[in-house]
C-alpha cells in the first residue's frame, strides 16, 4: 500500500479538532467555572475567555487547515494550561480502567504537537509557508 502522509494529517486535524470543538461549544456560555478556579489561584477572571481561543479558535483553524502549525501551538498550550490548572489533581492518578486520569487531555495536546511539527499536510487551506 502506498504511503500516504497527506491523508494521516488530514485525518488527525479532523479528528482532534472537531473532538475539541465539542467542548468548546459546550463552553460558549458557561464559564463561571474556570472563572471561580483561575480567581481561587489568584488569576484575573478574564483570562478564563482564553478557553475560546483553545477549544473554539484553535480547533476551527485547525480543522480548515488555515495557520495550523501556529493554531496548533496556541492549542498545545492551552491543554497543557487545562491540565495544571483544572486537572492538577490528577496529574498521576489511574481512572478505573488503569490509564492516566489526563489521558484524553494527553492525547489532545500531543496531537496538536504533532501537528505544529508536521504542519497541516496538503489538504488544508494554507500550505506555503512555514506557519502553515
Amino acid at each position: 500500500m502506498k504511503k500516504n502522509s497527506d491523508i494521516g494529517y488530514l485525518v488527525l486535524r479532523i479528528t482532534v479538532a472537531a473532538l475539541m470543538l465539542f467542548h468548546g461549544v459546550a463552553k460558549l456560555s458557561h464559564l463561571d467555572g474556570i472563572k471561580g478556579m483561575l480567581s481561587g489561584i489568584g488569576l484575573p477572571e478574564f483570562m478564563a475567555y482564553g478557553v475560546y481561543v483553545t477549544e473554539i479558535i484553535a480547533p476551527i483553524l485547525i480543522l480548515i487547515g488555515f495557520r495550523t502549525r501556529l493554531a496548533s501551538l496556541a492549542f498545545f498550550f492551552g491543554m497543557i494550561a487545562a491540565m495544571f490548572l483544572a486537572h492538577s489533581d490528577n496529574l498521576f492518578a489511574l481512572s478505573k480502567s488503569g490509564g492516566l486520569e489526563i489521558e484524553l487531555i494527553l492525547l489532545y495536546a500531543f496531537g496538536a504537537l504533532v501537528l505544529f511539527f508536521t504542519g497541516a499536510g496538503k489538504y488544508a487551506l494554507s500550505t506555503k509557508n512555514s506557519w502553515d
